[in-house]
């Protein structure tokens, strides 16, 4: 699971806010953003771009990497990314709450690439205060030792990508992983230590049916995980996928079946007791397994010093909690988006030019997409964000920041009548009529 693009109720939050701007310069971006004690940054999103097989759904910045073919591009992107990391962390002070490794497949990185990372963020003190450390894994690219490298080093949290036990419905999306080699990753994961595994699945494939989603549920609940991430299946423009819709190949799933099907992960995950805490998330309640290993500190191998307890002792995931309150939060590596003080920007999506450019001007990266919102721009993502948590936005901050004449007053009330809002005492939320179609909703108070 990575980071914010919010407005689906089937779309996998990512790091890359969809903007449509040219590349810009860094001097766009105001030195103040950066002065020391001018912002916290929250959460850091580090992007490892290199996978083995770019899937037919993905629209995530991703190269496939065949030595054989590109030559060992693994090193120099490690170069430029630590470059990145230390003109930051020389900027101000980066010792974030959270920090989420995604990609791409971070665990298609070689090891001993990762030994000299882990490294560099010791060294640059990002690790000192973090509560809660995720790296993204493939179940075809981890082993014993790398998954004992990154718990020793702290790593706390693992998000591994299953999308389905059915061979044939990961065929349809092109993964190319074993179903069975899902809870072997799973088993190996629990050897090194990990006590919070979360597993990523999607339902509304092409040919899927409401058995084959119950199979899918019954598999993933059986490995015992600590979180779900379960999303429709979005078709997004310039994906493999995407073109194969266009030409007739493949076609979507009904709606209505679509919407069965979100209702039958709801309802089935409620009885195994996870909390729905977000549209897409569920986390496994807090008894479910033991959390001995839930913090750096409880692994006496782990080299992060004096690490804070996590906020909560639930199985949510603080990393994407901190995007979905509008925390600030920095990304590095090519594609990765930052939210600092109501600006945001994104790295280029091009590893040419992210080597390029850190190495030419000192780990600075190519950046697009600059935008500062105007104030309410931001109240309006802020109602886009907060409504996709299942306890939405407190009715303190709607007093605040939206006048009884402001005209999303008006559109409150209609929706409140249509029965997709509803208030509780203190929040203002989706409702189960609202939340199947929650983009469409929210769309209305941007």
């Amino acid at each position: 699971m990575n980071e914010p693009s919010f407005l689906n109720s089937g779309v996998k939050p990512t790091n890359t806010p969809h903007r449509h701007s040219k590349s810009s310069p860094e001097i766009a971006l105001p030195q103040q953003l950066f002065a020391p004690g001018a912002s916290t940054i929250s959460a850091l999103y580090i992007h490892i771009p290199f996978c083995f097989h770019k899937c037919h759904y993905c629209d995530f910045y991703s190269l496939v990497d065949d030595p054989t073919k590109t030559g060992d591009r693994q090193p120099l992107f490690l170069q430029a990314l630590c470059r990145e990391l230390r003109l930051r962390a020389g900027q101000t002070a980066l010792r974030p709450r959270t920090l989420f490794i995604g990609g791409g497949t971070p665990t298609f990185l070689r090891i001993d690439l990762w030994e000299q990372f882990l490294q560099e963020l010791r060294e640059l003190h990002i690790l000192d205060h973090l509560e809660e450390f995720t790296v993204e894994a493939n179940p075809e690219t981890v082993t014993a030792p790398l998954l004992q490298l990154l718990r020793d080093a702290g790593v706390n949290r693992l998000s591994m990508g299953a999308q389905s036990f059915q061979p044939g419905l990961l065929k349809m999306l092109e993964r190319w992983h074993d179903p069975r080699n899902v809870g072997h990753a799973v088993a190996l994961a629990r050897a090194a230590g990990f006590t919070r595994i979360n597993l990523d699945l999607i339902f509304a494939t092409p040919g899927q049916t409401l058995d084959m989603l119950e199979d899918d549920l019954t598999q993933a609940l059986a490995l015992q995980p600590d979180h779900l991430s379960c999303y429709g299946l979005t078709y997004e423009p310039q994906t493999a996928l995407f073109h194969r819709l266009q030409q007739g190949l493949v076609q979507r799933t009904e709606e209505d079946l679509e919407l069965a099907m979100y209702a039958q992960v709801i309802a089935r995950l409620a009885a195994a007791r996870f909390e729905h805490y977000e549209i897409s998330n569920w986390a496994a309640p807090p008894g479910n397994r033991s959390n001995k290993s839930l913090t750096p500190s409880a692994n006496p191998k782990s080299k992060i010093q004096n690490p804070k307890s996590p906020t909560s002792p639930d199985n949510r995931c603080l990393h994407n909690m901190l995007y979905w309150t509008n925390a600030h939060w920095l990304g590095c590596g090519p594609s990765a988006a930052s939210h600092v003080q109501g600006w945001r920007w994104k790295n280029e999506p091009h590893l040419g030019h992210y080597l390029d450019h850190t190495a030419a001007h000192a780990g600075l990266p190519p950046i697009m997409d600059i935008e500062h919102l105007p104030p309410d721009r931001r109240i309006g993502e802020q109602l886009m964000l907060g409504l996709r948590l299942r306890e939405g936005l407190e009715i303190s901050w709607l007093d605040q920041h939206i006048p009884p004449h402001h005209p999303r007053r008006a559109v409150l009330a209609e929706l409140l009548a249509l029965d997709m809002l509803a208030y509780s005492p203190t929040h203002l939320h989706l409702t189960a009529r609202g939340l199947p179609v929650a983009d469409t909703v929210i769309a209305k108070l941007l």
